[in-house]
């Protein structure tokens, strides 16, 4: 029924079901079951990669369609007849009503850092199957399911930030406790996915061009979009795909030439350039440089993976790492040290929880949406696209030859830094089956144009050689394989730099947030001076973390990344505990178990880690072991220990050590006091039976806007209504064009 003159502004969302759909959904939970058995109970013989996309992909349906479509309707209760942020706000800046397309890019593109990628590699080492288990299962009924909460949450109040909702909801200790949690998490956070993006472009003309050139093709797409073509996606998208396709191959031409010593950068130089780039993204119109970039990447990225996807099931590569290895028992992996419980679920973060992606969520996503249905597309199917990523970077690593993996992957102080050193501490781990010649990690090498893969550590390099050995086999045989690793390191590059500017933007408005409980000026997100002080002091703090891990004597990615995802699943537990407190709160008790299961899990997991990382005797897992073994080298007056090779580096690592050990207990401190503060919240909530909401109040939306990412045929039908409706309002045919 039209309202104010309009047409509906809400379409229906009530299921129809026919026999042809039951039966596409009987069909589809049959595969995944066949896939998901055979994944299970192989054992001796190495399984064809194509089940894990199976496995994957029909649990992904399942999941979207019933779980996500019951916490949509039941738990949340979305209603598209009430105005969003985007719309009752929209001031271009940082409330931008967003096309639901361009905001899945924009989200999935900056949720999506190294997690999925770096993270699911390394813990290939402990078999395929744990990896598997968590990547799928978490993302269901954990990931997606905080992307998606909080999302809402954070929408139905104006897009606050995590931190100021906790302390809005949770109360002023635990609050307060949240509010720098979150903060410290969060620069760490960056300074790690700014690593990762260093050590791929580092000495890269190639990776260095293509990267800078989405930059201004970013810009030409958001100015098109706003002024020259409004409304226009799909032809600003086919143009925006053309010309990055043109950068990614004109930057093989910028390698091969004159130019190429001009973008050829060093660590240092490229940490200025991150740290130039994430200011100006943070502080300038949303729609100019952020969105358009992110939804620009996106094609990048889910191209990538797609196109990987085709080639397993083209190629039906076999795993060659069993579904556990030895290591998953004994702890001692060369890619990183710990037992499958609870480093597992640490290592592989981003694939299956993130607490980064409440960030965003919370940040600059929330004040783009521009109906709330939309939320199960860009919440939780963009985690579900992540997911799908992690499980083909899983793939990648699974199918290469195992010993040229752990060769890759161990430390350059066990492996020498030769082939020959490498191939002797390969095949002196004693896994069944791996054996390793120094001429075969030689022409592993040879194959994609590198002088050594030999120690290189951090996952990257790795899934890049495995990209290339699937994608070699469907398109252009053993002589494409160094096309293939090169495009691919840069494909990483670019997957986590999208992550680096979004959350520069969002650990402003955090910023802006906390500082506005002293000084109110500052929750104005759009107050310029604000913002620009905000994004200066945000890039200043992990910058110099990420200073410091450039140049660690002991791997930075090595040191950090641990500390990367302990605080990334601290950060998780927050967003659930304000999750389950909401819902006390607001009379929804009874649905607290959708994101008070995850929270469970994530507290026991994450803690476990944490007091491991602090109080462990093992200097390869225990910072503080770690630290007073090369403070007791350097009393006893030795110049040099480990990887470190004078008396400079080994303070260097006594100092990182403190820090990060330091860090570690702060953090396990801080989210032990928003949890209980949580818990007490909570119960008294419930015992007193009162109704306290902090949404801001109700009103009536004006707009339409289909809520998946194809609209419906009656979604189609109210956008017909819609554009010759507006076509009456403005006979001279200005008005917007209605998205389908």
């Amino acid at each position: 029924m039209a309202t104010v003159g309009h047409p509906p502004v809400e379409a229906s969302d009530k299921p129809r079901w026919t026999p042809a759909k039951i039966a596409l959904w009987v069909a589809i939970s049959l595969l995944g079951g066949v896939a998901w058995t055979i994944l299970a109970v192989a054992r001796d013989e190495h399984v064809n990669a194509i089940w894990f996309i199976f496995a994957a992909l029909c649990s992904y349906a399942i999941a979207y369609r019933f779980y996500a479509r019951f916490i949509l309707t039941k738990v949340l209760k979305a209603d598209d007849k009430r105005a969003t942020p985007a719309e009752r706000l929209e001031n271009g800046v940082d409330y931008n009503r967003t096309d639901r397309r361009v905001l899945y890019g924009h989200h999935f593109a900056a949720i999506a850092g190294a997690g999925p990628l770096v993270g699911p590699v390394l813990a290939a080492q402990m078999g395929y199957l744990p990896g598997t288990i968590w990547i799928i299962v978490g993302v269901v009924f954990a990931g997606a399911v905080q992307d998606m909460v909080v999302l809402f949450f954070s929408m139905r109040r104006n897009g606050r930030s995590l931190g100021q909702m906790a302390r809005d909801e949770i109360g002023p200790i635990g609050g307060v406790a949240a509010l720098l949690a979150v903060l410290a998490i969060m620069i760490i956070l960056l300074a790690v996915l700014a690593l990762v993006v260093v050590n791929s472009l580092a000495e890269s003309p190639w990776g260095v061009f293509s990267l800078a050139m989405t930059i201004p093709i970013a810009l030409f797409m958001g100015f098109y979009l706003r002024y020259l073509r409004p409304g226009r996606v799909t032809e600003v998208s086919l143009i925006g795909c053309a010309l990055l396709l043109l950068a990614i191959v004109a930057g093989g031409w910028i390698a091969d030439s004159s130019l190429a010593s001009v973008f050829t950068l060093d660590k240092v130089t490229l940490v200025w350039c991150l740290i130039i780039y994430g200011f100006l993204a943070s502080v300038l119109p949303v729609w100019m440089l952020l969105a358009p970039r992110d939804y620009l990447s996106t094609f990048m990225k889910v191209g990538t993976i797609v196109v990987l996807a085709l080639g397993v099931l083209v190629a039906m590569p076999a795993t060659t790492m069993p579904a556990f290895t030895d290591f998953a028992f004994n702890g001692q992996g060369p890619a990183f040290t710990g037992s499958l419980f609870p480093f597992v679920f640490i290592t592989i973060a981003c694939g299956a929880l993130s607490g980064f992606h409440a960030l965003v969520s919370s940040g600059t996503t929330p004040k783009m949406v521009a109906k709330e249905r939309q939320v199960r597309l860009i919440g939780y199917g963009g985690m579900l696209t992540e997911s799908f990523v992690a499980i083909m970077a899983l793939v990648a690593a699974c199918v290469i030859d195992q010993g040229l993996y752990f060769a890759m992957n161990s430390a350059a102080g066990a492996t020498g830094g030769t082939a020959e050193g490498a191939a002797e501490f390969v095949n002196g781990l004693g896994l069944a089956g791996v054996s390793t010649t120094p001429e075969a990690l030689d022409a592993a090498a040879a194959a994609v144009q590198e002088e050594s893969l030999v120690s290189r550590t951090g996952g990257a390099p790795t899934l890049a050689v495995g990209i290339s050995e699937v994608l070699g086999d469907v398109f252009g045989g053993e002589g494409a394989k160094a096309f293939w690793y090169h495009f691919a390191i840069m494909f990483e590059a670019l997957f986590i730099l999208t992550t680096v500017d979004a959350g520069t933007r969002v650990g402003r408005f955090m910023l802006q947030d906390t500082l506005g409980n002293v000084v109110p000026k500052f929750k104005d997100t759009s107050w310029r001076p604000g913002a620009i002080l905000a994004s200066a002091v945000i890039v200043a703090a992990w910058g110099s973390i990420l200073l410091m891990g450039v140049t660690d004597p002991l791997g930075g990615i090595n040191t950090l990344f641990p500390l990367f995802g302990i605080a990334n699943q601290l950060l998780a537990a927050v967003a659930l505990a304000v999750c389950v407190t909401i819902l006390c709160k607001t009379g929804r008790v009874k649905y607290a178990w959708v994101p008070g299961i995850p929270l469970v899990w994530d507290v026991v997991v994450t803690l476990t880690a944490s007091w491991q990382k602090i109080f462990s005797s093992d200097p390869n897992i225990g910072y503080w072991s770690q630290h007073n073994a090369y403070k007791e080298a350097l009393a006893a007056g030795e110049t040099s220990m480990g990887p470190a090779e004078n008396v400079e580096q080994m303070e260097q690592v006594v100092r990182n050590t403190f820090i990060q050990g330091s860090l570690s207990i702060l953090f396990a401190l801080l989210i032990v006091v928003v949890l209980v503060d949580a818990l007490r919240k909570s119960i008294s909530a419930i015992r007193s039976g009162t109704i306290s909401d902090t949404e801001h109040p109700a009103e009536e939306s004006h707009i339409f806007a289909p809520s998946g990412l194809f609209a419906t045929a009656e979604e189609k039908r109210l956008a017909a209504e819609w554009r010759e409706w507006e076509a009456k309002q403005k006979p001279t045919g200005s008005a917007e064009e209605v998205p389908a």
